[in-house]
């Protein structure tokens, strides 16, 4: 099996076909092989980027969870339906802004202690009902085949016949808001259309039974915190573990889909996905998007610089901004600047409600693919909307061929 590791392909220092993403018309074809590698783009990031700091990592952590328990304690004290609405968006984006640190453990960018890494990750998600080991194991294998149609792990795009053989009503749910922002549960526990498995289940595809271990221990720790709310109902009230606990939960669930979907959905430009000898790690990773969240952007510790910390996993999330900036006099075009936003970044439901409503399926067929819209899925959308989709339909064809 060909190994496809960042690792092994910065190690080679490849160049993938081609040389230089315009087309024969003179205009820039986001799917053309770039005429750069990666190691060219590792090469202009500057050597302290790389650099894991526990002390600081763990200041964050510290910052988080300080800020968590100081919104507990004025929820209580207040309790008032006046400050709830406010306590339930600042700590659902606060679980939010826990996920991400749980998210760098797993990466390996939080320290360069696997033990430390392991227990921090195992407290932050277990906290908010992640599996860690489950969930990091195949985010793993997300960021190994990010772009590519027949291996990617989230947010993939289903192809027309597996599209096809879903009835009407899970179309409608999957593509219509706000239900794809709840998917997340879901799809720890199922998966998406076309895969099976758990992350919950050791013996789930997902996993090698060298791993099984580790996916029991994870397992467990979300077991205890399931256990540990179920005692709080018990002892303060299914009521107040709900305004405590659901509700931020909740908003928790909303962000990481609106996040994740849109690093790699939704860009004014059709993006493409790719199969078998088109794809390459570097032109994979190049298909993914970054995005300005306002005000946010420190609280979430900078996930919106998407791009490089899908090439490159192991850079802090405190790194990733600078990083970004040294890259992209080599990346250039290939690098789709995000829309500057206001304090609250509004302008991303628009982002997301355009591509709910146009990326469905992709072909069963073609090395190059990118989504095409079901005309019968939203019969209600009014007939200029039916008509621009048409539209960009008609493109999308006329560049695939």
């Amino acid at each position: 099996m060909k190994d496809t590791s960042f690792e092994t392909m910065e190690r080679e220092g490849v160049y993938v076909n081609g040389v230089n993403g315009v087309n024969d018309q003179g205009d820039f074809d986001p799917s053309a092989p770039p005429p750069f590698r990666i190691v060219d783009i590792r090469a202009a990031i500057p050597k302290h980027c790389w650099v894991k700091n526990p002390w600081r990592s763990m200041s964050y952590v510290f910052r988080d969870i300080i800020v968590i328990f100081a919104l507990v304690a004025a929820a209580v004290y207040l309790n008032s339906w006046f400050f709830w609405p406010i306590y339930w968006i600042a700590q659902g984006t606060m679980f939010w802004a826990l996920f991400v640190l749980g998210h760098d453990c797993g990466h390996g960018s939080f320290s360069d202690n696997p033990i430390l890494n392991s227990i921090v990750g195992h407290i932050l998600h277990s906290s908010i009902l992640v599996p860690y080991h489950g969930w990091r194991i195949s985010h793993r294998t997300h960021h190994q085949n990010h772009g590519n149609v027949e291996k990617d792990e989230s947010w993939v795009p289903l192809p027309e016949k597996i599209y096809n053989n879903l009835d009407i009503s899970t179309r409608f749910l999957r593509f219509t808001v706000p239900f794809p922002l709840f998917a997340y549960p879901l799809y720890l526990w199922y998966r998406s259309p076309g895969k099976e498995g758990s992350h919950f289940n050791p013996y789930s595809n997902l996993f090698t039974p060298q791993e099984r271990k580790l996916v029991m221990t994870s397992t467990a720790c979300w077991t205890a915190m399931a256990i540990l709310l179920a005692y709080l109902s018990f002892a303060i009230g299914p009521n107040q573990v709900f305004k405590l606990y659901g509700v931020p939960y909740s908003i928790f669930v909303i962000w990481l889909d609106l996040v994740t979907y849109l690093h790699h959905h939704g860009h004014e430009q059709k993006l493409p996905w790719y199969r078998g000898k088109e794809w390459s790690y570097l032109r994979g990773g190049l298909t993914t998007v970054d995005r300005d969240y306002g005000l946010f952007n420190n609280i979430h510790h900078d996930i919106g610089t998407h791009v490089i910390h899908h090439l490159f996993p192991q850079i802090p999330h405190y790194h990733l901004v600078e990083a970004t900036k040294a890259a992209k006099p080599v990346i250039r075009k290939y690098y789709r600047e995000p829309k500057k936003s206001g304090s609250i970044p509004f302008h991303l439901i628009k982002n997301l409600v355009t591509s709910l409503r146009q990326d469905h399926y992709v072909s069963n067929n073609g090395d190059i693919v990118y989504y095409q819209t079901d005309l019968q899925l939203f019969q209600f959308a009014f007939p200029w909307q039916i008509s621009m989709i048409k539209k960009i339909k008609k493109k999308i064809n006329v560049a695939q061929y």
